[in-house]
């Protein structure tokens, strides 16, 4: 199943930074369809460990059957704790792949794409409460717009907002299409798809939580890390990356840098990649989706006090 719909991104990249050592343990924040696991499998030895992540029940299914391998049904942002549940408190090397797995594009009946016609739904755990449908429906106006700018980087999100809202009073907005529909008004003729993109994004985030899930498990993952150890992230849009690129320069999400008595900076964790790395035109032409992606990467210092 995973080699059918899954393309793992950046995965030589990925691997290179992890700096696998074959007898080590290392953590997969987020599993999906498995490619990125299967990998690190490979270059594991007898006695390494791999435990891979995931809320999404589909993701069970891409497990590999290896008694150095462990799934966990968790959302990331738990990471810590589910690693002490087993056993384990600091591990070699994590890696978190943030982009929505392109399964959950093309199952359309989750809700995840614009495109055709689904329930208006966009969780990933699929046992949480919270859909989009709930959210376009029962937030106010104010609420609709503060998401749309936050989490879709849109304009005029007052004018969606009061789309949203004219729709629903007729009826509610249960579907992929009605919501396509229903900011019809607002949609730019010539931006169509990335209008619709950014819209759906933001709902997703909403939906999932993404940005508050996002913080907690860059700093579980850094108590989680081994000095020495090394954190690899791929991002997929600018909010993301932000929060990723201010925590590997500063071990917060903010991006505060604090110094110590002689202006030295305590940041926990060292920049390996000055520069995010981005797919190849070969990787983008061969997985389109890969088009957006940024990886970047940190080692854990051991602070000397």
């Amino acid at each position: 199943m995973a080699e059918r719909y899954h393309i793992p991104v950046l995965l030589e990249e990925c691997l290179e930074h992890l700096e696998i050592e074959p007898n080590g343990t290392y953590v997969d924040l987020t599993m999906g369809g498995g490619g990125h696991t299967r990998e690190i499998l490979r270059q594991l030895g007898d006695d390494g460990r791999l435990f891979s992540l995931d809320q999404d029940s589909d993701a069970e299914k891409n497990a590999p059957e290896d008694e150095r391998f462990c799934f966990v049904a968790s959302n990331f942002r738990f990471v810590r704790g589910a690693m002490r549940l087993r056993g384990v408190e600091q591990v070699d090397g994590i890696l978190a792949d943030l982009g929505v797995s392109s399964h959950h594009f093309d199952a359309k009946h989750r809700g995840f794409s614009f495109r055709g016609d689904a329930p208006l739904d966009m969780r990933m755990n699929t046992r949480a409460k919270l859909t989009a449908a709930d959210i376009v429906n029962t937030y106010s106006n104010e609420a609709l717009a503060k998401i749309f700018a936050e989490y879709g980087e849109l304009d005029t999100t007052w004018k969606i907002a009061n789309c949203i809202e004219r729709a629903r009073t007729t009826s509610p907005i249960t579907t992929t299409s009605g919501l396509v529909d229903a900011v019809r008004p607002c949609t730019p003729p010539k931006d169509e798809a990335k209008f619709l993109t950014k819209l759906f994004q933001a709902l997703r985030i909403e939906v999932n939580g993404e940005m508050e899930a996002l913080k907690m498990a860059l700093e579980q993952s850094l108590k989680l890390l081994k000095p020495g150890g090394r954190l690899v992230v791929i991002s997929y849009h600018s909010l993301e990356d932000r929060i990723v690129k201010n925590f590997m320069r500063s071990g917060n999400s903010e991006g505060k840098i604090e110094k110590d008595f002689f202006g030295r900076s305590t940041s926990p964790l060292k920049v390996i990649t000055r520069k995010a790395i981005v797919p190849t035109a070969k990787e983008v032409e061969r997985n389109p989706r890969s088009r957006s992606a940024k990886l970047r990467v940190a080692e854990k210092i051991e602070l000397i006090s």
